[in-house]
């Protein structure tokens, strides 16, 4: 599971990124409000965490913003324990969820699990397109009684593409929702990557290919 964790005081930051990631979570730290948006605008996250109060933009903002946008990624909002309206405001803006500062590191992981359990209610474990299904926890794709488990890269690619079949994405927009914001990979790699893809879907027999348009991108699509 990856999330996107917003707060401003580095020590703090810096205290629940290990907690995070000693239990197995993948994060992003970042320290003001426009950060925030450009990594959630730029990765998909499976959960966001926002301090209200930051620089730039405050989280408000920032959830505002996004719910706006359409994105439905559960976010849980950390407030002053005593601002009563910014909690309301915050779940009028489309908050999941909020935990008065200062907290213990118990209640606010019960919290991201019991956050992450609801989104898991409405995101589909499968995804389809054509004979082909990749399975979001066990990273298989499979087709025609075949089954490949792809490695990170490989998964995160398709997923990328079986979440946005028909839609053409830029060689430079895969690279930075699937390698990350801060990547030092070059574009050339997202070329290596479909290859390897498209290898996965010839072994599969696959009646679905990604469909490549000069200048405009990459696109999964069934076979007619």
């Amino acid at each position: 599971m990856k999330l996107l964790f917003a707060e401003d005081e580095v020590s703090m930051s810096e205290a629940v990124v290990d907690i995070l990631t000693y239990h197995k979570y993948m994060v992003d730290a970042v320290y003001d409000g426009e950060e925030a948006l450009a990594y959630a605008h730029a990765e998909q996250y499976d959960g966001i965490i926002l301090d209200i109060m930051m620089p730039k933009k405050d989280g408000l903002e920032v959830l505002s913003q996004l719910r706006r946008e359409g994105c439905r990624t559960p976010v849980l909002l950390l407030t002053a324990k005593a601002e009563v309206e910014d909690r309301i405001r915050g779940l009028d803006l489309g908050a999941d969820d909020y935990l008065p500062k200062p907290f213990v590191m118990g209640e606010l992981l019960a919290r991201i699990r019991a956050m992450l359990r609801r989104r898991e209610e409405y995101t589909p474990e499968i995804l389809t397109c054509g004979d082909i299904s990749l399975n979001l926890r066990s990273y298989e794709l499979s087709g025609n009684g075949q089954t490949f488990v792809l490695p990170k890269l490989e998964y995160r690619l398709m997923e990328l593409f079986m979440l946005n079949q028909g839609i053409y994405l830029s060689s430079e927009d895969i690279l930075v929702k699937v390698w990350g914001y801060d990547t030092d990979a070059e574009l050339g790699t997202v070329w290596v990557y479909i290859s390897y893809l498209r290898k996965r879907l010839s072994a599969l027999n696959a009646k679905v290919a990604i469909r490549a348009k000069r200048n405009i991108g990459y696109t999964l699509e069934e076979l007619s």
